[in-house]
């Protein structure tokens, strides 16, 4: 599978859908700072500034586009302004490269407050341009951080109309991503053991001394690789 990565930061996210076996075709990314640990680390994949001003149209289409838009106008921390705020309402271009590229497969990543400042915009977003969504709430506590950072999730495919499609749907014997049954929950200390710097959060520790800017915005890779391995099999099984 290919993927187009949007908000990439210093690529938390593509690490952890690469390890699950996916492509990164491309990335978005303003920061500087975290565009040049992105540069450092995927050489190889074309990168776009200001998502503002990326035309869709120029963009290679891909299996699915992964990216968690800026929370600061969702978070709690923050004024509560949700989706009308400046920086939280770049979900919007999330949505328009979305509806343009039209992709198999769209994975929304943010902060649980997104519950209550713009979840139910988000899902109705999607399904304005033709998508359904299932999501869940994850703490990357449960697959070997040594803290609770827990994020919610969305993951969204395209809606046939015949009440057959999706990754979840009974009729055609596929599971849902989501499925509490089968969402690890592993004691915190399994990948720490080792030491709390530079595995807790499941990026190398040479990443660290040039990524250190970017890690509180970051996706925790084993995270984004466990979604990734549940979508892989999910297809597979079709």
């Amino acid at each position: 599978m290919t993927f187009g990565s949007l908000f990439s930061g210093i690529g938390g996210m593509d690490l952890g859908l690469e390890r699950a076996g996916m492509e990164c075709r491309w990335q978005v990314e303003i920061d500087p700072y975290c565009t040049k640990v992105l540069e450092r680390h995927w050489p190889k994949v074309k990168r776009y500034g200001d998502i503002t001003a990326v035309d869709g149209s120029g963009l290679e289409r891909v299996d699915l586009i992964a990216g968690g838009f800026p929370c600061q106008d969702v978070s709690f921390a923050g004024r509560g302004a949700g989706l009308a705020g400046a920086r939280s309402g770049l979900w919007f271009e999330m949505l328009r490269l979305a509806r343009i590229l039209r992709p198999d497969y769209l994975l929304v990543e943010n902060v649980s407050a997104l519950l209550v400042r713009g979840f139910g915009r988000v899902l109705a977003d999607m399904a304005a341009i033709g998508y359904d969504a299932e999501w869940d709430r994850i703490p990357a506590g449960h697959l070997g951080a040594p803290h609770e950072r827990e994020r919610i999730f969305i993951l969204a495919y395209p809606n046939k109309g015949n009440g057959t499609e999706g990754l979840g749907n009974k009729q055609n014997g596929t599971k849902p991503i989501f499925a509490g049954s089968h969402l690890p929950r592993l004691p915190f200390w399994v990948q720490a053991a080792d030491s709390f710097i530079g595995v807790d959060d499941g990026i190398p520790r040479g990443a660290y001394k040039l990524a250190g800017g970017g890690l509180g915005n970051s996706v925790a890779p084993p995270v984004a690789e466990w979604i990734g391995r549940q979508i892989i099999e999910s297809m597979d099984s079709q």
